[in-house]
């Protein structure tokens, strides 16, 4: 019975690599009706592209999308013969409470999957070109105990303030941050149970505030967000290079 029950705490206390893919987002800067995710990228919707980037270096996908666009996204799966296993979970008004229920449903669903070695990522669902090989390095810092982001340092001249007043900053300082966002789950669900703030921008700036340290791990300038309809001509020639 002893050897039974060591190999059970042992098990229980795997490592596993959850993502949350946050697709809730309406698309506001591109002149259409539909959401950017659901926008063909080389001939299928953006969001495949996103999932397809993680299902070799995760345990879970989930993605969180608006209660609205279920029905497309299940009619878009068909169409495109997408078979990538994956959860959906309806988001909330904002981003923050769009990953928050993400969290509540791997709580109450798969709390299996959560010991203390488990990381989970989030990732923009705007963010196709993703590669796994980041992903990986994402998820092996976490492990360590680093919860992490992705992020660039800025080649251009940065100023900080309004058009009337300014002052410069020293630009090897300021990063531009991309996602995955990774952090140790327990971690990532102690902030996520905090009340919500204006400055909450991303999962980052949540995990911050309950004072735990993020570490910046060096990103790629090709794992852009696609905002603005130039962006799909970037991220097209992108995918090209890679076929």
């Amino acid at each position: 019975m002893k050897n039974i029950h060591a190999f059970f705490i042992i098990s229980r206390s795997m490592p596993y690599n959850i993502v949350i893919i946050a697709a809730g987002g309406q698309g506001n800067r591109i002149s259409s009706t539909l959401p950017k995710q659901y926008m063909l990228l080389k001939d299928r919707p953006i969001l495949m592209h996103t999932i397809d980037a993680f299902k070799d270096c995760t345990d879970k996908i989930f993605v969180v999308i608006h209660s609205d666009m279920h029905d497309l996204w299940k009619s878009q799966c068909v169409q495109y013969h997408f078979e990538t296993p994956h959860e959906v979970i309806f988001g909330g008004k904002t981003r923050f409470q769009s990953v928050q229920n993400g969290l509540r449903h791997i709580q109450h669903n798969y709390a299996d999957l959560i010991n203390e070695n488990t990381a989970i990522a989030v990732h923009d669902a705007a963010r196709p070109l993703i590669t796994p090989q980041l992903i990986q390095k994402s998820f092996l810092l976490c492990q360590e105990g680093k919860g992490n982001i992705l992020g660039i340092q800025s080649i251009n001249s940065i100023r900080v303030g309004t058009p009337g007043s300014s002052k410069a900053l020293d630009r090897d300082k300021v990063w531009i941050i991309q996602t995955p966002q990774t952090f140790p789950a327990t971690v990532l669900m102690k902030a996520f149970a905090q009340e919500e703030q204006s400055h909450f921008t991303d999962e980052a700036s949540v995990v911050e505030h309950l004072g735990y340290p993020i570490s910046i791990l060096q990103g790629d300038p090709k794992n852009l967000k696609i905002t603005y309809p130039e962006d799909f001509t970037i991220a097209q020639m992108y995918l090209n290079k890679k076929t």
